[in-house]
């Protein structure tokens, strides 16, 4: 896992003065960025998106109500998988018809390593909360395997997240072309 800085240093970020609480966003879709992985996600169509939530305020922030979604150019709403959802992309099982005149299709075959499984549940975001002063950060995984260019003129929306009192905050709305725009790091 990357360690996460404040939200606010990220390209991408929708930051909220007023509730003192900032949504930053690094996707993980450039091969160099991605080698932090075991597994190769661009591979089975997913995009991991390394999500940062800070909160500079002095109340917790609950999130574990929260509705994260990324919303294509063409207007396409791709929630983040879900762990299962992971497995199975990346364990593939395809069946296979039997040469038999009769189709009877073969038990389909695939597995997950046990390692593969681990970086999966260790690299989610899932985090319920954020304390005071404090951050959250881990990966949220979408499908994108039918787009070509999934970032361009893409947002990423997250609501239902609440205050200490259990107001919902304003939602947060990141425009990914600030990070495609981004100048790159000097390393």
């Amino acid at each position: 896992m990357p360690a996460a800085q404040p939200a606010k240093t990220y390209p991408a970020h929708d930051e909220h003065p007023s509730e003192s609480v900032t949504l930053g966003l690094d996707p993980y879709d450039l091969p160099d960025k991605a080698s932090i992985f075991s597994v190769h996600y661009s591979d089975v169509g997913l995009m991991p998106i390394f999500v940062v939530i800070t909160n500079d305020g002095d109340q917790t922030v609950a999130l574990s109500g929260m509705k994260a979604e990324l919303v294509t150019v063409n207007r396409t709403k791709i929630p983040p998988a879900t762990e299962d959802d992971i497995y199975r992309r990346i364990a593939r099982p395809t069946g296979t018809i039997s040469p038999n005149p009769l189709p009877w299709p073969k038990k389909a075959k695939g597995s997950i390593s046990k390692d593969a499984m681990e970086e999966i549940q260790n690299s989610q975001f899932a985090a319920k909360a954020v304390e005071p002063h404090g951050t959250q950060s881990g990966f949220m995984f979408f499908d994108v395997s039918d787009i070509a260019n999934p970032l361009a003129g893409a947002h990423f929306y997250l609501t239902r997240v609440r205050d200490a009192k259990g107001n919902e905050l304003m939602y947060f709305e990141v425009p990914l072309e600030k990070y495609l725009s981004a100048p790159e790091k000097q390393k």
